[in-house]
């Protein structure tokens, strides 16, 4: 009973998320960890069922694994070790990227009798945690949606532009993204529900960039992604992926939760220093779009 106590305090006390499951796939065990990265405490999860999607696990295309190829289901069947890469739920509604381990439980016959996925946090969420401190030391942050403010982008900007002049072969990508019909969600949900829509929206494409990419709000429901050293194919593959992402989000409202999609422009860095001029195509752009029939992405 003393070591079944210290191995239990050993999995609470775990930074990584861990939850069991039986061959059925019914939650039997959700570590304080789990709790903390989903959002969902464990008498919300314990004795439900994985195929009800609590956590809606997803891939970089925003395809749902439940309904897939759910790696958790494939190690019940056939045992061997599992490692991925994927976006889970947050009660919020916003997608959280982790690293998923699934181990299989067995008895002492060699029978597989469950199932143990440990998930972690990915490097860029524990970047993204540092650099809202740092934001917020420096008033630099947007303080609804936690992401940098029109000021940062505009300083980040400036830096990537004078980079790309000094730097041979140097370029770097922006995304200008409008969140669709936001004024509908507005006068439909209320204020409060636009607000969540901001904020899951943010969370979601903060946690899917990389630690030196910079997504920050612009104003409004309008937000631009500063992407360094990259071609236009890898923009066009980066607008996608957060599109995606944010297509398999969801705001919870007091009768169901509501999705939404964004309108993306991009371009890339031409080497000049007008700022300006290089936002205003991305954002011409992301009209078009707008006109094409919004929950597009146009890339110049």
């Amino acid at each position: 009973m003393e070591m079944q106590n210290s191995f239990e305090a050993i999995v609470e006390n775990m930074s990584d998320g861990l939850y069991l499951v039986d061959l059925s796939r019914e939650i039997t065990y959700w570590n304080a960890a789990a709790e903390r990265i989903t959002g969902y405490v464990k008498e919300e999860v314990v004795g439900r069922f994985c195929a009800s999607n609590i956590l809606t696990h997803v891939d970089e295309q925003g395809c749902e694994l439940c309904k897939s190829s759910c790696p958790l289901a494939e190690t019940l069947m056939d045992g061997n070790f599992r490692k991925k890469d994927i976006f889970l739920r947050h009660k919020n509604g916003h997608r959280v990227a982790v690293s998923v381990r699934i181990t299989p439980m067995k008895d002492a016959d060699g029978n597989i009798v469950g199932a143990v996925e440990i998930f972690s946090e990915s490097n860029s969420q524990l970047v993204l945690r540092q650099k809202i401190l740092e934001l917020e030391r420096l008033a630099l942050l947007d303080h609804l949606t936690e992401l940098p403010n029109r000021r940062h982008l505009n300083m980040e900007l400036i830096a990537q532009s004078a980079l790309c002049e000094r730097t041979e072969g140097y370029s770097f990508g922006i995304l200008f993204f409008d969140i669709d019909r936001f004024k509908r969600i507005n006068d439909r949900e209320g204020h409060d529900i636009g607000d969540k829509a901001l904020q899951v929206f943010a969370k979601t494409v903060s946690s899917s960039i990389r630690p030196f990419d910079t997504i920050g709000r612009w104003g409004g429901e309008e937000f631009l992604g500063i992407f360094p050293n990259v071609s236009r194919e890898n923009l066009s593959v980066i607008a996608e992926r957060l599109s995606a992402l944010v297509r398999a989000s969801s705001v919870e409202t007091p009768h169901g939760p509501i999705r939404f999609t964004v309108s993306v422009g991009g371009t890339i860095s031409t080497g000049s220093r007008d700022i300006d001029a290089l936002v205003e195509r991305a954002d011409a752009l992301m009209y078009k779009s707008k006109q094409a029939g919004r929950n597009r992405i146009t890339i110049e």
